[in-house]
């Protein structure tokens, strides 16, 4: 691996999301940071293909997924108001609020984006049989993350399902099918990168990828909200497995 990657990624880290902190600044929205979560890591994987230190199917898987990603969210938050988090994180700061959300939200998750690209930068090239187990387990994250995120739009989309909780499809199984395939690709990027050392060093980025969505700032500040707004959340909570796709509890 070359002495540059690491710090030429970090880099590119924090020039997307200081780029979109201005565009947020712009729109009067922070939760444009959504959209390039997932733009962040494409761009990163892109910037080390280009430079010849990550192979041609990390590079590629981690751009589709990334696209994907900030495709999906960039529509979901289209058509609603201003992210509460985020709404609240600012009213918090009472001394510069715009500089303390940069600090404190776009630039901690331009390091996290950083870290959790380790396997990409670290995957080389050629493909051997960990790339190809890697991308076998990304192909089930995908799956999981595509058709749940879908099955949750047509669900909102119908105004007979208002207040009620989605316990069919891929949701009857957990509780975040999306966010179990968001971990899902991440651990399939970690295997890619096996197929050459360094890579199986990079094992913390998974890790911390999979507590951010199912004990940090991911599973614990959706599902409070769901409580709070949806009276049949709890009985749902009882019966679903919160993360790994399991048979629902019999009643």
């Amino acid at each position: 691996m070359s002495p540059f990657a690491l710090p030429a990624a970090l880099a590119v880290a924090v020039l997307v999301v200081t780029a979109t902190f201005a565009i947020a600044r712009l729109r009067g929205r922070y939760d444009t940071i959504d959209t390039a979560w997932g733009a962040g890591f494409a761009v990163i994987a892109i910037t080390s293909f280009a430079a010849g230190w990550t192979g041609a199917l990390p590079a590629a898987l981690v751009v589709v997924w990334g696209i994907r990603l900030a495709v999906h969210l960039h529509r979901r938050n289209a058509g609603l108001s201003e992210d509460p988090r985020y709404v609240e994180m600012a009213a918090r700061a009472q001394r510069f609020p715009a500089l303390r959300m940069y600090v404190r939200v776009y630039l901690v998750q331009g390091l996290v984006m950083w870290l959790v690209s380790m396997p990409v930068l670290l995957a080389g090239p050629g493909i051997g049989a960990w790339s190809v187990a890697g991308a076998a387990v990304w192909a089930v994250g995908m799956f999981f993350e595509v058709v749940g995120d879908e099955q949750l739009r047509r669900f909102r989309a119908d105004p007979a399902n208002a207040g009620e909780v989605l316990d069919t499809g891929l949701w009857r199984y957990t509780r975040h099918p999306n966010y179990f395939g968001d971990a899902c690709v991440w651990w399939g990027a970690y295997l890619m990168a096996c197929q050459h050392w360094p890579g199986p060093l990079t094992a913390l980025s998974p890790l911390l990828m999979t507590w951010l969505l199912a004990r940090g700032s991911g599973k614990p500040l959706l599902e409070r909200r769901l409580r709070e707004r949806r009276p049949a959340y709890a009985d749902y909570v009882e019966r679903t497995s919160g993360f790994l796709p399991l048979p629902p509890k019999r009643p």
